[in-house]
């Protein structure tokens, strides 16, 4: 089963991008080759909903993280660009090649053979190095994945490998290596690859605090932390989210500048990273597997189809009621719903779209407004929510805020206290 997300939820959380500024995928690329870099783009764009399949991507993150391993991955593209010359052929052809190259090295100055030689030995020094690394493998969580390169190494022709390739053999080892273990050289390269992944992956997470999450079935239908913050922020605050099918709408309210739209990336970044098994910026998360995510918190007009900001937030809103009326298991995060529109219609909206909602039992949802009166509404409708929100203390006339989560409906209205705190109303009146 596909996990569903669009390109709309992956721009508002910035999930994905390797030159755009604290994108999510910018903070754990860390690799040090491109086949490494390829596999950690494809496991960004792959969410999983297996829970077995994420526990042990988890887990393996966890081992290299625990066991703080490093691997030298200098010279892989020699070793690459000779795994990739073409022809498999027999070893007599392969010594006269490499006799053919010698003599055109001298003289027309041909530079094959002397990548054929660099190439041969980087791939010698790649298996040397693994034959090192393989014995602080200790407990390693999938041993399978190391039958192939243990088999490939404890070939009697590679017992010398801890001594200095024979001078008289690079023709034989160029045969044995590209034509005999080509298949065996290909996989301990996209192993190498993954350790790679695992390392970088691993490191981030040990130097930021992330947390290993643990993965639970759908049935499960619960998320749990003790605390999310945003991963971009190297000083943020984390706040405990919790949701099950009893308490599965979470109603936030709180001024503009409080943190509520920070707090609504970090809980959808942690449900997309934990379904690709990836540690997340939390203390302790255990979650039950979703089918999707959707976000609505940036929402632009599209001026190309004639839509204007509040007929694009109906068409959000929308796309998602199709999905969750299906019945597919869903986390779903409103950030002021129909905000493009006049009070009364998006506080009769924003209350009627929550309330719809709340029936869904098999989903999550993250709902959030500055129209106060919405929650009132709601309370008194004995609407299924959690209510929550982020407070903002005034210090005289200038507004501090916590960023911490806070149980209950706020009452905060500083809105003109900021406008005259920046002096808009003197400014104007100076005519």
């Amino acid at each position: 089963m596909r996990f569903i997300i669009d390109n709309h939820t992956l721009e508002d959380l910035n999930l994905l991008g390797k030159f755009k500024p604290n994108s999510i995928f910018s903070i754990f690329n860390r690799v040090k080759t491109a086949g490494g870099e390829r596999l950690l783009e494809k496991y960004f764009k792959e969410p999983l909903t297996d829970p077995a399949a994420i526990n042990s991507r988890s887990n393996m993150f966890r081992y290299f993280a625990e066991k703080q391993l490093r691997f030298s991955f200098e010279g892989m593209e020699d070793m690459l660009h000779y795994i990739a010359l073409p022809g498999a052929f027999p070893l007599l052809l392969a010594k006269a090649g490499m006799v053919k190259n010698k003599l055109l090295k001298h003289l027309v100055h041909d530079d094959r053979y002397d990548k054929a030689d660099q190439g041969l030995r980087a791939t010698i020094s790649f298996l040397k190095a693994v034959q090192s690394f393989l014995p602080l493998l200790s407990g390693y969580p999938q041993p399978e994945q190391l039958q192939d390169v243990q088999q490939l190494l404890q070939q009697d022709s590679l017992k010398w490998l801890g001594d200095a390739l024979p001078a008289r053999l690079p023709a034989r080892y160029h045969y044995l290596i590209r034509h005999v273990w080509r298949n065996e050289i290909e996989k301990l390269i996209s192993l190498l690859y993954y350790w790679d992944v695992m390392m970088a992956v691993a490191n981030v997470a040990r130097e930021k605090g992330f947390f290993f999450a643990h993965a639970l079935p759908a049935e499960a239908h619960i998320f749990k932390s003790s605390g999310i913050r945003h991963p971009a922020l190297n000083n943020g605050v984390a706040n405990p989210i919790a949701v099950d099918s009893q308490h599965h709408l979470i109603f936030l309210t709180g001024a503009n500048m409080a943190g509520k739209s920070t707090l609504m990336k970090s809980f959808g970044i942690a449900v997309y990273l934990a379904h690709l098994g990836f540690p997340v910026a939390a203390s302790e998360l255990e979650f039950s597997v979703m089918e999707g995510l959707y976000t609505s918190i940036n929402l632009p007009d599209n001026l190309a189809q004639g839509y204007s900001h509040f007929y694009a937030e109906v068409l959000r809103v929308k796309k998602v009621a199709e999905d969750v009326s299906k019945g597919h298991h869903l986390v779903v995060i409103f950030d002021e719903l129909f905000k493009g529109t006049n009070v009364k219609d998006a506080y009769d909206a924003t209350l009627a779209v929550t309330k719809a909602f709340s029936e869904y039992e098999n989903s999550f949802f993250m709902i959030s407004t500055h129209i106060l009166e919405v929650a009132d509404a709601l309370v008194e409708s004995h609407t299924p929510a959690t209510f929550v929100y982020m407070p903002t203390i005034m210090n005289g006339a200038v507004p501090e805020y916590t960023y911490r989560l806070t149980p209950g409906v706020t009452n905060d209205r500083q809105g003109m206290a900021i406008i005259e705190n920046e002096g808009i109303l003197e400014m104007l009146g100076e005519k």
